[in-house]
C-alpha cells in the first residue's frame, strides 16, 4: 500500500499545489483523480483544511479511499473528523492537534518530545487533555522551556483557556476572536474535547474570500469560480443568473410598454428614463453596500433591522430630493426649448418620481439582503440582480404612471 510522511508533505511538487489553489474545488478534484492516493494526500495537506475538506468531497470515492488511506495517521483521521461538520464552521477548517500530552507528563518528557514533532509540525502551544480527550488546559513555550523538567504539566498549565466551539460558522467565530488575536485556537466539541486545532491566519484568510467573492455573489458569480475554472463550468455558473436578470428586465420593459401611448404623446419622457433609473439605482446599491457590510462585520444585530429600514428610507427621501430638484430643472429647461405645453407639470413629476423612487431604492436596497437571510440564502446571492429590477419597476413606473395621470 502506497504511503506519505510528514516529510514528503513538505517536498510536495509546489507547482500542482500552486496550479490546484487557483481552482473551484469540483476543478481541482477533477485534476487530482487522476494521480495516485500518495500525491493526493500530499497536495491535500498542503492546502488549507477547509479547501481540502471542499475537494475531498468532490473526489471519486475510490480517490478519496486512496488518499485517506496514504496519508499519515494524523492527517487521515484530522479529514475524517472535519467531514462531520457542515460546510462553512470552523470544524471544517481545523487542523491535526500534534502537541497533546496528558496532564501527569512531565515538562522534560514534553520538551523530549517536541524535539521530533518540531521538524515536521509547526507548534505554537502544549495542549493537555484527560483520558476522554478533554480538553484540560495549555502550556505556552515560554512556561515549558522556564519550569523545572520534573514538573507535570498540569502544575504549570493554563487553565483558563479560550477555545472555539467546531460546530461554529465562521463568521460567528471571527466575532468572537476580533479582540483576541492569538496565533491558534484550540476547537472543541459540545463535551469539550480537543477536536483539531484552527489557526488565526486560516480564519482572516478565509473570511477576506468569503468578503471578496460578495461583489460577484451580488450579480450571480458563485463564490466557488476562481481564476483557472474552465470556461465550460463558469458558463453554467453564470449563465442562468444572466437569463434570470433578462426575465426581469422584460418586466421593467412591460412597464414601459404598459404606458406606450403616454410615451407616444410625450417622447421627452423616454429622455429621463434612464437618468431616473440610473439615479435610484445607485442610491439602492449605496444602502445595499452598507446593509451587506454590517452583516459581514456583525454591526447589524438583531432588533435593528427595523432602525436600518427608516434610516435608508429617510436617506432616500433627502437624498431625492435633491437630485429630483436638478433633474426637475433640467426638464423644465429642456420641455421649454422644445416648444411643450407642459413644462412645470413635466419638471414636478420628474421630481416626485425622483423622490419617490429613491425612497423605495433605499428601503430595497436595505431589505433585499435581509429577506435573503430571513429564507436561509447568502444574503449577497444576485442581490445586485433583484435590486435593479426593483428600482427599474419602480422608478419607470413611477415617471411614466404620473405622467399620465397629470398630463392628458
Amino acid at each position: 500500500m502506497e504511503s506519505i510522511d510528514r516529510p514528503t508533505i513538505q517536498r510536495s511538487a509546489t507547482g500542482l499545489i500552486d496550479e490546484v489553489k487557483l481552482q473551484s474545488p469540483q476543478s481541482a478534484a477533477e485534476k487530482l483523480a487522476h494521480f495516485g492516493g500518495a500525491e493526493v494526500a500530499a497536495v491535500l495537506a498542503r492546502l488549507s483544511p477547509g479547501f481540502a475538506q471542499e475537494i475531498l468531497a468532490e473526489l471519486p470515492a475510490e480517490t478519496r479511499e486512496r488518499a485517506l488511506a496514504a496519508a499519515p495517521l494524523e492527517y487521515a483521521r484530522q479529514w475524517q473528523r472535519n467531514a462531520l461538520y457542515a460546510e462553512g464552521t470552523i470544524g471544517r477548517m481545523m487542523e491535526p492537534v500534534y502537541a497533546e500530552f496528558p496532564p501527569q507528563a512531565t515538562v522534560g518528557q514534553a520538551i523530549e518530545a517536541l524535539h521530533e514533532l518540531v521538524k515536521t509540525a509547526f507548534i505554537t502551544y502544549i495542549y493537555v487533555v484527560d483520558d476522554d480527550e478533554r480538553l484540560l488546559g495549555i502550556v505556552t513555550m515560554r512556561d515549558l522551556l522556564f519550569n523545572e523538567h520534573a514538573k507535570a504539566l498540569r502544575d504549570v498549565m493554563l487553565t483558563e483557556v479560550f477555545s472555539l466551539h467546531a460546530p461554529t460558522i465562521l463568521e460567528n467565530a471571527m466575532k468572537q476572536v476580533l479582540d483576541r488575536h492569538y496565533p491558534v485556537y484550540p476547537v472543541v466539541d459540545a463535551e469539550n474535547r480537543l477536536r483539531g486545532l484552527v489557526r488565526g491566519q486560516s480564519m482572516f484568510e478565509a473570511r477576506a474570500f468569503d468578503i471578496a467573492a460578495q461583489p460577484g455573489s451580488m450579480v450571480g458569480v458563485d463564490k466557488e469560480e476562481r481564476l483557472g475554472t474552465p470556461w465550460q463550468r463558469s458558463l453554467s455558473m453564470r449563465h442562468p443568473w444572466l437569463q434570470l436578470n433578462l426575465l426581469t428586465a422584460f418586466l421593467a420593459a412591460a412597464v414601459v410598454g404598459y404606458f406606450q401611448d403616454t410615451v407616444d404623446r410625450l417622447v421627452i419622457l423616454a429622455l429621463f428614463l434612464p437618468v431616473l433609473a440610473g439615479q435610484s439605482g445607485n442610491t439602492g446599491c449605496q444602502a445595499l453596500a452598507v446593509t451587506l457590510r454590517g452583516m459581514t462585520i456583525g454591526e447589524l444585530k438583531p432588533g435593528t433591522e427595523r432602525k436600518l429600514i427608516t434610516k435608508e428610507a429617510g436617506l432616500g427621501l433627502l437624498n431625492g430630493a435633491g437630485v429630483g430638484l436638478v433633474a426637475a430643472i433640467g426638464m423644465y429647461v429642456t420641455a421649454g426649448s422644445q416648444g411643450s405645453k407642459h413644462p412645470f407639470l413635466l419638471a414636478f413629476v420628474v421630481f416626485m418620481a425622483m423622490v419617490v423612487s429613491c425612497v423605495a431604492s433605499g428601503l430595497s436596497g436595505a431589505m433585499v439582503p435581509l429577506t435573503l437571510k430571513r429564507l436561509g440564502f447568502d444574503p449577497a446571492t444576485a442581490s445586485s440582480i433583484f435590486l435593479t429590477t426593483a428600482t427599474d419597476v419602480v422608478s419607470m413606473g413611477l415617471l411614466l404612471g404620473l405622467a399620465t395621470l397629470l398630463i392628458r
